[in-house]
Formats: structure tokens, sequence, C-alpha cells
């Protein structure tokens, strides 16, 4: 696919400074907010769950050894992601996949090899997720999905990906701590928290934009409740599934979506002129 670049600035939102545009894509490296979409990301989060429990535990690496694994495999995948023009599913979302995993083991290594306290990582990746949000609206003054479609911009939103992962992890894990409320009843608990966002956005009028990061960050624990639920034993409040089985059948569901979008391009859009930009 073709793409075009540009020296001429963006058109600025809501009177705001000026954006460099230089570099400019054609098409969006974003897919569509589609009901696909939310689909394989929630899959995704649980196979960042029950992957990197499961890679810690079988492998024998532990989780240093599965970090630095799962780090160079990341970078490798986000390489080919950024050399790539436009939006591709069977690059883009292995990518997601593998930030899922990055983020769980990042916020697992604090946790457990570091010894640092939920609250205090819930606390500091939620100030590092923040101080990205604000260097990369202040730089190109859209924080928005949709205007994902040059190099700056996508570095921005990879960064914060990364920190929503993290994020959720932590405060996923301290919530569930806290409440002890099992991992069926957890589930429950951040799908009513995401249907409230969505309520939020679509009934009380709250801003497109935030509405997609408010319900980004919470996808991630809700998808590690449900791959806790499926793969831990019945005597801990799961199915006893095992990581295996569980990582193998939501990967399996996740290369038939990605094939099927893939064939069908039902998740790609073009990107569209800075001032029409939205969530």
């Amino acid at each position: 696919m073709t793409y075009e670049t540009s020296e001429t600035s963006a058109v600025p939102e809501a009177g705001g400074p000026v954006a460099p545009a230089r570099h400019r894509f054609r098409w969006n490296k974003v897919p569509e907010l589609t009901v696909y979409f939310w689909i394989i990301k929630v899959l995704c989060t649980t196979v960042g769950e029950t992957a990197a429990d499961l890679l810690n535990e079988k492998a024998g690496l532990g989780l240093t050894g599965v970090s630095v694994l799962m780090s160079a495999l990341l970078a490798v995948v986000l390489v080919v992601q950024f050399r790539t023009t436009a939006y591709r599913a069977g690059v883009y979302w292995p990518a997601v996949a593998l930030i899922s995993v990055v983020g769980t083991l990042i916020s697992d290594n604090l946790t457990d090899n570091m010894g640092v306290p939920l609250e205090t990582s819930t606390a500091v990746f939620a100030v590092l997720l923040a101080i990205v949000f604000v260097v990369w609206y202040r730089r190109e003054r859209t924080l928005s999905i949709h205007s994902i479609d040059t190099t700056s911009r996508e570095s921005f939103y990879w960064l914060a990906v990364l920190f929503t992962f993290a994020l959720g992890t932590a405060a996923g894990d301290l919530v569930s701590e806290r409440m002890d409320l099992g991992y069926w009843l957890s589930a429950v608990l951040f799908a009513v928290a995401i249907a409230a966002v969505a309520i939020a956005h679509f009934a009380l009028g709250l801003d497109a934009v935030w509405s997609f990061w408010i319900a980004y960050i919470l996808t991630r624990p809700l998808g590690a409740s449900i791959g806790d639920y499926l793969s831990q034993p019945t005597g801990d409040g799961g199915l006893g599934l095992g990581t295996v089985i569980t990582s193998a059948l939501f990967l399996a569901v996740i290369l038939g979506l990605v094939v099927y979008l893939s064939v069908t391009r039902k998740d790609v859009t073009e990107a569209e002129p800075a001032a029409r930009h939205a969530a």
C-alpha cells in the first residue's frame, strides 16, 4: 500500500498550536474500533496473563529470563510494525499480544522480584501513563487513535499501550487482593466498569478519546481475571484448564480472527484530516 509524506503542518485542534506533520502516512496504523478490536484486545490481555505464567512456570527461565526473551521478541515485532506504511492485522495484533506479556512481566517483576507494593507500582504506572499523554498531546495536539499516521504519534501510541498493560496488571492485582472477590467476580466487576464507561460516553457525553483509553486500561484486568479463572486450579477458584490449554485456546481464537480481518479488511480505515479526528 502506498503512503504519502508531507512537510505541511496539521490542522490545529481546538485552537491549539500547529502540530508538525512530517512523514505523515496516508493510512492510519491502528485498526478501526469495531467489535473485533475489543474482542481481540481482551483475548490478548488474557494471553498476556496466562502466557507470562506459563513461561515463568514451565520454561524454567524465571521472571527475569522470560522478561528478557519476551522483550527481545517484542522489539523485533515493533521494528516490523514501524516499518509498515499502514495497518496490517498480522503485524499489529502480535505486537499487542507481546506487549501485553511484557507489560504483565514488568509489573510482576516489580512485585515479586523487587518487593514493590502494588499500591506503589499502580501509582507509578498511572503517573508514567499520564506523562506520556501530556507529552503526546503537547507535541501532537491529539490523543486520538484515529490519527496514528506519523512515526512520532505511533511511538507515543505504543508507549502508552505498554503502560496501560502495566497499569492494568498492577491495579487489577491490587483490586483482586484487597477485595478478595475471586476470579469470576473480579471479571464481572471489571466488565461492569467498562460498561459504565460506555454508558458515560454514549449517554452522558464523556469525551471519546478518554472513554477509549479508560476502557483500554480496564480490559487488561478483565482479560487477566478471565485467564486466571480458566487456568487456575479448581481449589483456587478456577476451572483448572491450566495455562497451556488456556493460552493455546485463546491464541487459536486470536489467530482465526486476525486471519479473518486480514482477508476481509473490515477493520481498516483511512486516515482523516486532523480536524476531524476523534477516537
